[in-house]
């Protein structure tokens, strides 16, 4: 898909955004943050409103995990925790399958989704443009969390250093995906002087499945991916190590960061966040997916410190934030 492409999906995105509830303008601090939001305190998150009537309780909770990999897979993996969100809250509480990270955002912005997961590149637009409120990321036992960026090929593909990419074709998976794009795209534009559409030929698979997928099936002679979801597809032998190969790999990022939309009464968000920190993972569904990528507990953050560099990238793309 060339950049025009890109730029036209980009465009219809910010219009579903525009078209997505209604826009209340208010004198107030907001930083980056949409006009229908307030930031007095500083931490960059949209404030919980101030008139009782804007907060929402709603009796059913919609929950929604960042669509990286099939939808099923994860409805059963999450399902422990979500009868466990339930019995925290006294709410019904239903999974709902996102298929690509704008129809996530356009939900929370349009009041129809609560709880989410967003993955690290979408969660500063789900943040500024729907009020997106996360507190907390997976970690490992011992405390370390985070992915790394891998741009990966397949064996004799003749491609053995980023800078063979010159010429040939990557595989993004979408334009707001910090490891499925914006990172890569900074780091091959900064260490290897490869610019998209002009030194290679940039292609969107949507998801990190599909571009990984589509590199061991050498439909794809490279790919950028989070290792992750790599580590978790071969886990669950969906692919073999043997397939692909490693050319880079990037510093170490936060993983999807989980919270709630920035309008739910104060007593729901506590006993959402509650439900986070004390659910026991062991012997559960949750445990059973994710121990795959070595992770086994809720560890709290603060979207200002943790999703600093994810900024910064943003800001040497050139991303911007706003929603109209």
């Amino acid at each position: 898909m060339k950049l025009m492409n890109t730029l036209m999906a980009s465009a219809a995105v910010t219009l579903a955004f525009s078209l997505a509830g209604p826009a209340f303008a208010q004198d107030c601090e907001r930083g980056t943050l949409d006009k229908r939001f307030c930031d007095v305190d500083g931490d960059l998150l949209a404030d919980a409103p101030t008139d009782p009537a804007q907060l929402v309780d709603p009796d059913t909770l919609v929950f929604a995990y960042t669509p990286v990999e099939d939808p099923a897979v994860y409805a059963e993996a999450w399902s422990d925790f979500l009868d466990h969100l339930k019995a925290e809250t006294g709410k019904e509480v239903v999974f709902f399958p996102v298929q690509n990270n704008a129809a996530q955002i356009e939900a929370m912005r349009s009041g129809r989704l609560h709880i989410a997961g967003f993955n690290t590149g979408s969660n500063p637009l789900a943040v500024n443009c729907a009020g997106f409120n996360p507190f907390t990321i997976m970690a490992s036992e011992d405390g370390s969390f985070g992915y790394e960026m891998e741009i990966i090929t397949y064996p004799n593909s003749g491609i053995t250093t980023p800078a063979d990419i010159k010429g040939k074709q990557l595989a993004f998976t979408s334009p707001t995906s910090n490891s499925g794009f914006k990172a890569p795209s900074a780091i091959l534009k900064a260490e290897f002087g490869l610019i998209a559409d002009t030194d290679f030929e940039p292609v969107y698979s949507g998801k990190h499945d599909n571009s990984i997928l589509g590199v061991a099936n050498k439909d794809y002679p490279a790919a950028a991916i989070a290792n992750s979801v790599m580590s978790r597809m071969i886990e669950r032998d969906v692919i073999k190590p043997e397939q692909v190969v490693s050319i880079y790999k990037s510093q170490t990022f936060p993983t999807t960061g989980f919270g709630t939309a920035h309008n739910l009464t104060p007593e729901l968000r506590a006993k959402i966040e509650g439900a986070f920190f004390n659910f026991e993972w062991e012997g559960t569904t949750l445990k059973a997916e994710f121990e795959k990528s070595n992770e086994g507990q809720f560890l709290p953050m603060n979207y200002k410190e943790f999703w600093d560099v994810i900024r910064k990238i943003d800001a040497a793309n050139d991303v911007s934030y706003a929603c109209e």
